[in-house]
C-alpha cells in the first residue's frame, strides 16, 4: 500500500496566488497577515518584487470564483488561495453570496486541477468573524498550511502520473 501526503518542507519553488476580498476588510486584512505570515515562515518569498506570489484584490466574496479561475486556468500557478468574510445580515444576502462562492470556489478546483483553498469566512456576527482572523486565532494561518500542503502533494501525485 502506497500513502501519498503534502510536505510543508520545500516551498520554496512553490507558485502561489492570493484572492482577497475586499468586503469586511477588517477581517480579510487580518486573514491576509495571517496568511502571509505562514507563507513566509515556510520558505515562501512574501516580499514585493517576489515571482513565488501573487495577490490579487477583488471586491467582494461573490468575484472570488471568477479572478480565481482566470488565475487557476492560467497555467502560473499549483495553487490558489482565497480570502474573504461574509457576515449574515437582516436580509437573505449572506445566503446568496455563500452558496455562490462556496460553489464557484470549488468548481474551479474542479475544473481546473489546480487546488484552491476556501478561505470565505462565513459567519453570524462581526466578533465571530474577528475572533477567527485574528483574536483568537488567526485562520489566515491555516488557510496557508492547506495550501503548501495541497501543492506539495499535488506535485507528488503529477510526478507519479508523468512516471507512468
Amino acid at each position: 500500500m502506497a500513502t501519498f501526503e503534502g510536505c510543508f518542507k520545500d516551498s520554496t519553488s512553490l507558485k502561489i496566488a492570493v484572492v482577497v476580498a475586499r468586503f469586511n476588510d477588517l477581517v480579510t486584512s487580518k486573514l491576509l497577515s495571517g496568511c502571509l505570515d505562514c507563507l513566509a515562515r515556510h520558505g515562501v518569498n512574501t516580499s514585493e518584487a517576489s515571482h513565488q506570489l501573487d495577490l490579487v484584490w477583488v471586491p467582494g466574496s461573490f468575484e472570488l470564483p471568477l479572478v480565481t479561475k482566470n488565475l487557476a486556468k492560467s497555467g502560473r500557478y499549483q495553487v490558489v488561495i482565497t480570502l474573504g468574510a461574509v457576515i449574515r445580515g437582516d436580509t437573505p444576502h449572506f445566503d446568496v453570496v455563500v452558496n455562490e462562492a462556496s460553489k464557484g470556489i470549488a468548481s474551479v478546483a474542479r475544473e481546473t486541477g489546480v487546488p484552491v483553498i476556501f478561505g470565505v469566512l462565513t459567519t453570524d456576527t462581526m466578533q465571530q468573524a474577528l475572533e477567527r482572523a485574528g483574536i483568537k486565532s488567526n485562520l489566515g494561518w491555516n488557510f496557508a498550511l492547506q495550501a503548501l500542503e495541497m501543492g506539495s502533494l499535488m506535485s507528488v501525485l503529477h510526478s507519479l502520473n508523468s512516471s507512468s
